[in-house]
């Protein structure tokens, strides 16, 4: 096969890709706590056979997380809750802990807090938070610190990756966190808000265009390549 038709693929195959994550993105542009992805392209060198020439081919595996905080909507939910600035809840998965900004809880049937998926949601020692019976009164401070009825009962976790580059999107909103977590020293809960997804779909819109326009461009080149190559086999051939 020509090169210019392998490294052609080789980028058809990161727009495609790219067309996937925006796609994802525009889907969960109403998500609470989404964020948004993209894809990172890069170049590596392939050699050719046993001669020192070499083709540069496209990659388009890397993913980067968008840190970028939303819009706080206020809810006046008593345990709905919103991260100002850094970090992120810890909530405890089947498949282990998982890192969210997505802040809707609720106590289930022990007492325990728990996200849209059943999902436990930890304190500042990764433990399950338990909210009393019978209490009246729910308070929970911008350090995290959960009163009932003015007693302390705990207090919310909020997590901050050693390097951001170690986030590993999961499913929803969840990030499986890197081998360095630690609570963040100086948090901000805003009790009675969630936080938006930060997708800007306008701006999603128009990269979806502009990546759809280069896989047709590259698509009308491999569609030609294809007919010269039959062209030549053709002629030959007589």
């Amino acid at each position: 096969m020509d090169n210019a038709i392998y490294a052609t693929l080789s980028r058809q195959s990161g727009l495609m890709r790219e067309m996937q994550t925006i796609a994802n993105n525009v889907a969960n542009a109403n998500t609470i706590g989404f964020r948004r992805e993209g894809v990172v392209f890069s170049e590596y060198m392939v050699s050719l056979d046993d001669r020192r020439e070499t083709l540069a081919m496209a990659d388009a595996r890397g993913r980067v997380v968008d840190l970028r905080p939303g819009v706080l909507t206020q809810t006046n939910g008593r345990f709905d809750l919103a991260i100002e600035g850094e970090g992120f809840f810890l909530v405890d998965t089947a498949q282990g802990p998982r890192l969210t900004r997505a802040g809707a809880f609720t106590p289930n049937p022990d007492g325990e807090l728990v996200d849209m998926n059943g999902n436990l949601l930890l304190d500042d020692g990764q433990a399950a938070i338990a909210i009393p019976d019978g209490v009246r009164h729910v308070a929970i401070g911008p350090d995290g610190t959960i009163t009932a009825d003015d007693q302390p009962v705990g207090q919310v976790g909020v997590f901050i990756p050693g390097d951001p580059a170690d986030l590993l999107h999961q499913e929803g909103t969840l990030f499986r966190p890197g081998p360095d977590l630690e609570p963040a020293e100086d948090p901000r809960i805003r009790q009675g808000f969630l936080e938006e997804s930060n997708v800007e779909p306008v701006g999603e819109i128009t990269r979806m265009i502009e990546v759809q326009r280069a896989y047709e461009l590259g698509q009308t080149f491999l569609d030609r390549e294809d007919q010269r190559i039959r062209s030549v086999i053709t002629s030959l051939s007589r």
